[in-house]
C-alpha cells in the first residue's frame, strides 16, 4: 500500500515534470536520441530524379515498370533507467537530496520518452540488483517507475556500478538508451561501462552535492560514510585538512570525467543546489549538433 505521502509527491513530479516535458524537452529528446535504423515501409512507382540505388528490381520485373523502395527511420526504443539507490544517495543539505535529484531527472527522461512512443524499463541498485521493472510504455507504465523509485528501500549497503550495467547487458537482447544515474562513489566499473557504451546508447547522469566537495570549518566533527557506516574523527578548523580534503574530491571529479571523455560517453553533471534544466539542455543540444 502506497502512502499518501508517496502519493503526493508522485502527483507533484508529474505535474512538475510534465509542463517541463512540454515547454523544453519533448521535441529535443527525439531529436538528441536517433531510431536503431532505418526499416523498409513500402514500394511506389519510380518518379524521375530518384535514386537509382533503391529500385526494387523483383517488383520492377514482375510489373514491368521501375518501382523504388522506401524506408522509413525505426522510432521506437527502448529507454532504460538505471539507477543507484545506494545509501550515499540519501545525503543532501539543502532542499532535496542527491536521490531526490535523481528521481525528478528520471521523471523527465521517462515522460518524455513516452511522449516519442518508447517504452521505458528501470533497474534500481546497491551493491546488487534490488529491483527490475522491465521496459513497457504510457503513463502508467511511467507513474509505477516514479513509484518503485520513491518506494524502494535498499537492502544492501554499497554500491557496484559494475554489476549493475553488467545485469543490464544481460537483460537488453537490443541496443537501448542506457541511462545510469549516480553520484559514482565507487570504483572498478571501467570495463562495464566500455562494453554497455559499446553495446548501447550510453548516458551518464552524475549527481553531487556541493556540500560533499568543501569541509566547512566546525572544529573537530565526526564523519560517517553511509555506505560502511565506518565514522572517524576529523579537525575541520586545520585548514591544511580541509584543502587536503577539497583536492581529493576535485581529483575523483576529474578522474571520473576524464575517463568518460575518453570512452565518448555522455554525462550530464547536476547538483542539488542548483537546477537540472540547464545542464540536461547542453546536453540535448551537444546531441543535436553532433548528428
Amino acid at each position: 500500500m502506497v502512502s499518501k505521502e508517496v502519493l503526493k509527491k508522485i502527483r507533484k513530479l508529474e505535474v512538475q515534470t510534465k509542463g517541463i516535458v512540454n515547454t523544453l524537452f519533448g521535441g529535443e529528446y527525439q531529436s538528441a536520441f536517433k531510431g536503431r535504423g532505418m526499416e523498409f515501409s513500402e514500394v511506389r512507382a519510380y518518379n524521375y530524379g530518384d535514386d537509382i540505388r533503391q529500385i526494387d528490381w523483383n517488383v520492377t520485373a514482375r510489373t514491368g515498370d521501375p518501382y523504388i523502395k522506401i524506408f522509413e527511420e525505426e522510432r521506437e526504443q527502448t529507454l532504460m533507467l538505471c539507477v543507484d539507490i545506494s545509501p550515499s544517495g540519501t545525503f543532501g543539505t539543502l532542499n532535496q537530496t542527491k536521490m531526490d535529484l535523481a528521481i525528478e531527472i528520471c521523471a523527465v527522461l521517462a515522460f518524455s520518452a513516452i511522449k516519442n512512443s518508447d517504452k521505458v524499463g528501470l533497474v534500481l541498485f546497491s551493491d546488487h540488483i534490488e529491483k527490475v521493472v522491465p521496459p513497457k510504455k504510457g503513463k502508467t507504465h511511467v507513474l509505477r517507475l516514479i513509484r518503485e523509485l520513491y518506494t524502494t528501500k535498499p537492502t544492501g549497503k554499497g554500491t557496484s556500478i559494475a554489476n549493475a550495467l553488467s545485469y543490464i547487458n544481460r537483460l537488453l537482447d537490443r541496443k537501448a538508451i542506457v541511462v545510469l544515474a549516480s553520484d559514482f562513489q565507487d570504483s572498478n566499473f571501467d570495463k562495464q561501462l566500455r562494453i554497455t557504451n559499446q553495446k548501447h546508447d550510453l548516458v551518464s547522469i552524475i549527481v553531487n552535492d556541493e556540500h560533499e566537495e568543501t569541509l566547512p570549518d566546525l572544529g573537530i566533527i565526526p564523519l560517517r560514510d553511509s555506505e560502511s557506516n565506518r565514522e572517524i574523527l576529523i579537525d575541520t578548523s586545520s585548514r591544511k585538512v580541509r584543502e587536503s580534503y577539497r583536492k581529493k574530491r576535485l581529483s575523483q571529479k576529474q578522474e571520473l570525467n576524464d575517463k568518460l571523455l575518453k570512452m565518448k560517453i555522455d554525462a550530464v553533471e547536476v547538483s542539488t543546489n542548483q537546477s537540472y534544466v540547464q545542464p540536461l539542455m547542453n546536453f540535448f543540444l551537444r546531441r543535436l549538433n553532433r548528428y
